[in-house]
């Protein structure tokens, strides 16, 4: 049996979103790099493994822009430490992250006669999973830039609070800001 990194069994993770389902892939592999394989596909991410998204969006420019193994190992470390923490499965708990951070929904911008106002829609599940992998990621990036807490820690703890569906947690605040705005513009 395959097992991410030679430690983490993907084959007894549950998604509940049934929305998110088919878009959140748990394909077991050793090492999560695809090489960009789904690039000119059409819908090609939604078979990419999650934690390879989770990966990806870790390398945003900056720091850690297009250093893959660096952005591999940070993750790899934040995994150890919610396994540590929580004693669960890290993808299971990234599963459930992902679930709470998604927001249900947002709003976009519509042009009549001229006026160009707010309205409330319903976004897609692949847009949902990139909006929660967003919030996560940026959280992360956010509490460990000017700390002394390296960023895989900070990653670590956004990925629990998100999982336990905790108000202190970025992507938590961010979902709760977008679906309030769009309560407000339905």
């Amino acid at each position: 049996m395959t097992k991410l990194f030679g430690k983490w069994d993907l084959s007894n993770v549950q998604v509940r979103d049934l929305g998110l389902k088919a878009y959140i892939c748990l394909t077991p592999r050793y090492l999560p790099h695809s090489g960009g394989r789904h690039e000119h596909r059409p819908f090609g991410k939604a078979k990419v493994c999650i934690v390879e998204r989770l990966i990806n969006k870790m390398m945003r420019p900056g720091k850690n822009g297009g250093k893959k193994a660096l952005a591999m190992s940070i993750v790899e470390n934040a995994f150890e430490i919610i396994n540590l923490k929580t004693g669960e499965n890290p993808i299971q708990v990234l599963v459930r992250a992902l679930e709470n951070a998604a927001p249900k929904e947002e709003i976009t911008r519509i042009t009549y006669g001229g006026i160009i106002y707010p309205q409330s829609v319903d976004p897609s599940p692949q847009r949902r999973l990139d909006l929660a992998l967003r919030f996560i990621t940026e959280g992360a990036r956010m509490a460990s830039f000017g700390s002394n807490k390296p960023i895989d820690e900070c990653l670590a703890d956004e990925i629990i609070m998100a999982a336990n569906n905790d108000p202190k947690s970025y992507s938590i605040q961010k979902r709760e800001e977008i679906e309030r705005i769009a309560m407000s513009a339905r």
